[in-house]
């Protein structure tokens, strides 16, 4: 019986060999292969009818028919782009794309060699928050998402495709799903060109996407984000990032794309300009039936707006400037946040803006309005729309706002959570108003930039509000001698220059004990010479600028406290903070009972076992106590 040896396989005469084509190939012949084996040993290839060039180059250039090839199979016929644009939307592709680890994008095409690099993550928003304080733990909106606990909506297909036993490049299709769609876009991009089965289950990874954060850069054109949102025809939500210019056809582009669409948040870099008007935006918003959440930055070209919407319930739009009209036709809307230009020249009628509020939006919640047009005639307006259901009210930056006005609010919201009056003239008698109204609902309040406050004022609220978690104080308690310090920061944050009459003397003293505030600033206060802090509660302590703050009048029991900003203190005053905020020695209260001896001549302390048993678990707990954090530069 004749055995017959396996050849190796040898290159084309004509197409060069690399150096060490011949090393790879004695190796080859020594080791030997099973029989049956039709596939080249270096591309893996069918042998029949073959000439292998793998070894003619490190990097083999693929010609034009396996480059086609490979893009229609990794990619949609819906999201492929004009041939035309197809190297620059390639080319963007690999470098535009920055998402989360849950949001997942892809460009047109195939990346070119070598993979993309991993870019570092931008922020996707920087939209104020506004009204939104769900939760005043910062670091719990920065935890990432729990993959074990999210599974995304599959159809029957690519359900049937995970669940089954799919075998794709030696990993089981469930396993392999569960990795890819944990990995960021430019490694998803890199693992679709391993083979067949992984590319098949990156495509279906972004099917399956709902959330979708994009940074769009300027180079790239309009058919790269085309492109993208068509691989994702289940997206609910999008987020773009804009460093070029954005105008109506992006709206068109992302109405047609996204026809599932319920939240869109676009906001723009310093270099782009947002060109979008007010009918475009109006148009979009109406033919959109199921969107619910709109956040735009850079309105300054919108003109006039009206928003027709069913659906909508919160709208965010910010730079708004000299408005003709706004008419908001949109009565689930729950949540709205205006903020208007700072520069002094918007003439925009807030009177009639806030009244078409009231009689078109019934169920507003919270209301967000920042403008240096603000006025006491603005709160009247707002007063007698009849929204009873108001649970936050911000009005920022209205210098004219006073007392009267807290009276209004007072009289007419009754059931406020949040109150934001920063930038405004009340005193103390409207902080008073305040706490007499709203001792059992209100937990926040902010204050900043009110120079007729004083610290009196302060320490009532704490005293008088027991529901309170946060409050900003900042640059209310003002020295008058350092008048540039409070020019400047006024207007930074869009305030007219006050008189140095309306500010207090200096030497003041902040006394609070409060069981459950966890938040407190005081930036700015350069009037305050002492400060005395009990807050058990309290994790986040904001002391910038207290440049006359004394460090033998401050005292500081929070045992709870994890970040301090000190900067702009004195040297001594920061080292005081750390060695009383990194202290474990708090006073605390003995509750161990009393009883008296036999003959009945002294009283000593008898703990029982369950009182001694409470006292040392209270005791580790201390001991246990994260270092605080006293961020001085």
């Amino acid at each position: 019986m004749h055995r017959r040896l396996h050849q190796p396989h040898l290159p084309h005469s004509d197409s060069p060999a690399a150096p060490s084509s011949s090393s790879s190939d004695d190796a080859a012949a020594k080791r030997g292969k099973k029989r049956g084996s039709y596939n080249c040993g270096r591309c893996g290839l069918p042998k029949k009818g073959h000439s292998c060039h793998a070894g003619s180059s490190p990097s083999p250039a693929p010609d034009s028919s396996s480059s086609a090839s490979a893009a229609a199979a990794s990619t949609p016929v819906s999201a492929a782009a004009p041939a035309a644009a197809a190297s620059s939307a390639s080319a963007a592709s690999a470098s535009a794309v920055a998402l989360a680890p849950s949001s997942l994008a892809s460009a047109s095409r195939r990346p070119p060699q070598p993979p993309p690099p991993l870019l570092p993550r931008h922020p996707i928003s920087h939209l104020r928050r506004a009204l939104s304080f769900d939760d005043l733990d910062v670091r719990a909106d920065e935890e990432e998402e729990d993959f074990d606990e999210v599974e995304p909506d599959l159809d029957e297909r690519d359900r049937d495709f995970v669940d089954g036993d799919a075998d794709a490049g030696g990993l089981p299709a469930r396993c392999l799903w569960e990795v890819l769609r944990r990995l960021p876009p430019a490694e998803l991009l890199a693992v679709a060109r391993v083979c067949k089965g992984w590319r098949e289950t990156s495509r279906r990874v972004w099917r399956a996407a709902e959330d979708l954060k994009l940074r769009v850069p300027s180079r790239a054109q309009l058919c790269f984000v085309g492109s993208v949102l068509n691989k994702c025809p289940e997206l609910v939500r999008l987020s773009l990032r804009m460093e070029s210019d954005v105008d109506a056809t992006m709206l068109a582009c992302i109405a047609f794309s996204c026809p599932n669409l319920e939240s869109v948040e676009i906001s723009t870099s310093s270099n782009a300009v947002n060109r979008i008007t007010g009918d475009e935006l109006g148009r979009f918003v109406a033919d959109k039936r199921c969107l619910t959440c709109l956040k735009m930055e850079g309105c300054s070209n919108l003109g006039g707006l009206v928003l027709s919407s069913s659906s909508l319930s919160t709208l965010w739009l910010s730079d708004l400037n000299s408005l003709s009209k706004m008419v908001f036709n949109c009565p689930n809307l729950r949540e709205i946040s205006l903020e208007f230009s700072r520069n002094g020249n918007d003439c925009t009628d807030l009177i009639a803006m806030v009244d078409g509020l009231g009689r078109s939006c019934p169920i507003l919640q919270n209301i967000h309005i920042a403008s240096v047009r603000l006025s006491h005639a603005v709160v009247l307006a707002l007063t007698a729309s009849n929204l009873r259901g108001l649970r936050m009210l911000s009005l920022v930056l209205g210098s004219e706002i006073t007392d009267a006005s807290v009276a209004a609010i007072a009289s007419s919201f009754s059931d406020l959570e949040l109150l934001d009056l920063s930038g405004s003239s009340i005193s103390d008698s409207g902080i008073g108003m305040i706490c007499n109204v709203f001792p059992e609902t209100l937990s926040r309040l902010l204050l900043a930039l009110c120079p007729n406050i004083s610290s009196s004022g302060i320490q009532f609220a704490t005293a008088q509000l027991p529901l309170l978690e946060l409050m900003d104080c900042g640059m209310t308690v003002c020295d008058s001698n350092n008048e540039s310090l409070i020019s400047d920061e006024a207007i930074n944050h869009g305030m007219e220059k006050r008189p140095n009459s309306s500010l207090h003397l200096i030497h003041q003293k902040l006394i609070i004990k409060h069981s459950k505030l966890k938040k407190l600033s005081l930036w700015g206060c350069s009037g305050l010479d002492a400060l005395y802090l009990n807050c058990p509660e309290l994790n986040d302590l904001n002391l910038n600028a207290c440049k006359n703050l004394l460090p033998d009048r401050l005292l500081i029991q929070c045992p709870s406290l994890e970040n301090v900003y000190a900067l702009g203190c004195q040297e001594l005053l920061i080292e005081v903070i750390q060695n009383q905020v990194n202290n474990d020695s708090f006073p605390v209260e003995n509750h161990l009972p009393f009883k008296r001896l036999a003959d009945g001549s002294k009283r000593v302390r008898v703990p029982h076992f369950l009182c001694q048993q409470q006292f040392d678990v209270d005791k580790k707990q201390r001991s246990r106590r994260r270092p605080c954090n006293v961020l001085a530069e």
